[in-house]
């Protein structure tokens, strides 16, 4: 379910997110450095958004310890050891790879949290079943995990829809990685 923040500001437009973004960075960094905790990020759709909203903050060199950005199937399944077969039989954009992406850059990276992304950002991919804005996250931690279709819904026609919607994923993911620990 998005939170009650992220539901609020899915009207922006793209130049306004960032700012929530930083806001959400800095608050992560800070809590997992005041809790000695560290982070790891395989992203599809939003190409080391996350990666890079994270350390874009001072003293994440302290809590970060990977971004990778695994866009092509070949490379999920080889670097983040994803098995074909899952891919072939969920699709890449499901709840089933996110979930394999942030399960696979946890046990590659030993971070506490791990966070998969991937997705259909748009403006072109999306098909009657999967639409426009289908963007799975994942967090998990050594016990638990969270993964969630953000199913964005079409923006205004003047809104550049693919930076929303990559904007959108990497502001729930911040929000999602602080709210799997408490």
């Amino acid at each position: 379910m998005l939170s009650c923040e992220l539901r609020r500001i899915s009207g922006l437009k793209p130049t306004e997110i960032p700012t929530y973004i930083d806001k959400a960075a800095q608050n992560v960094v800070q809590y997992y450095v005041v809790n000695k905790l560290h982070i790891a990020t395989a992203e599809s759709c939003t190409g080391g958004m996350l990666a890079s909203s994270i350390t874009s903050v001072s003293g994440a060199s302290e809590m970060f310890e990977c971004g990778l950005v695994t866009y092509s199937e070949r490379i999920k399944s080889e670097l983040l050891g994803i098995p074909m077969n899952l891919i072939t039989e969920y699709g890449v954009v499901s709840k089933e790879v996110a979930l394999a992406m942030a399960k696979g850059v946890l046990l590659k990276s030993g971070a506490d949290v791990g966070v998969g992304i991937t997705g259909i950002a748009g403006p072109t991919g999306g098909t009657k079943e999967q639409p426009v804005g289908t963007i799975y996250v994942s967090v998990v931690t050594k016990g638990k995990e969270i993964t969630e279709n953000l199913a964005l819904s079409e923006p205004e026609a003047d809104v550049d829809v693919r930076l929303r919607n990559r904007l959108m994923a990497v502001l729930y993911s911040l929000e999602t990685a602080v709210e799997i620990l408490k």
